[in-house]
């Protein structure tokens, strides 16, 4: 089971993510960094773990907001350690092509970013796009096709919960095993919800590859020893 830290965002800051209500994230604070800067926060993360991967979430670019600089260029320090999973509100070829141009970056799809789905349709065979299929409730957010046509989803794909970021309510296990029922042997994330050791277990019997986990990190609900663990198993 792979653990895959999460980095949400904001003004240039990282902030805590709770409900996916993004109007509402203010600037963390953690135990595992005396700020809220991103390589600072990443730092404190990896002093647990040596994660070889973290999944970004650039909202103001999600959001179409303006930004406090560029995420990419705060991340850079970041990939000579690890790579980044990024989600940076990517909605056209041009886009993807940059990301996927920059060594260290993996270009997440967010359906809730698109409004067709030609871009999914143009990259879904490279092997380093990943795609998010973006839940609110039981509703999915972005167009239609994309959820329904199994075969034009990528190798990597996460299912995210936004209502149940930093909410601890769990994963939503009945969701993700649908998603990994349909996407075969393809690498299935879950993303909201992870309260501890026991829901990544319960995850890895589903047969899901890895989680997006942040609270449960900073909180210390998961320790050293159990993430690696996890990790090797």
């Amino acid at each position: 089971m792979h653990i895959i830290p999460v980095l949400d965002i904001k003004d240039g800051l990282v902030v805590r993510a709770r409900l996916g209500d993004r109007d509402s994230y203010r600037p963390i604070e953690t135990p595992l960094s005396a700020t809220a800067e991103i390589l600072d926060v990443a730092t404190g993360l990896r002093k647990l773990y040596p994660f070889p991967a973290f999944y970004v979430a650039d909202l103001d670019s999600i959001q179409r907001r303006p930004s406090a600089g560029s995420a990419l260029e705060k991340l850079k320090p970041l990939l000579s350690k690890a790579d980044a999973w990024l989600d940076a509100g990517f909605a056209d070829r041009h886009a993807i092509e940059q990301g996927l141009a920059t060594d260290g970056i993996l270009p997440v799809l967010g359906s809730e970013s698109q409004t067709d789905n030609l871009v999914l349709e143009h990259f879904h065979k490279d092997p380093r796009l990943v795609l998010s299929l973006d839940f609110r409730g039981d509703q999915f957010l972005g167009p239609p096709s994309i959820i329904e046509n199994a075969d034009r989803w990528p190798s990597r794909i996460i299912v995210m919960t936004l209502g149940r970021i930093g909410a601890n309510s769990g994963p939503d296990f009945e969701r993700l095993a649908e998603i990994k029922r349909r996407a075969g042997d393809r690498m299935v994330i879950a993303a909201g919800g992870v309260r501890g050791v026991h829901d990544l277990e319960r995850l890895q019997a589903l047969g899901i590859s890895a989680a997006l986990v942040a609270t449960s990190l900073h909180s210390g609900a998961l320790t050293p020893d159990m993430i690696a663990s996890l990790m090797k198993s």
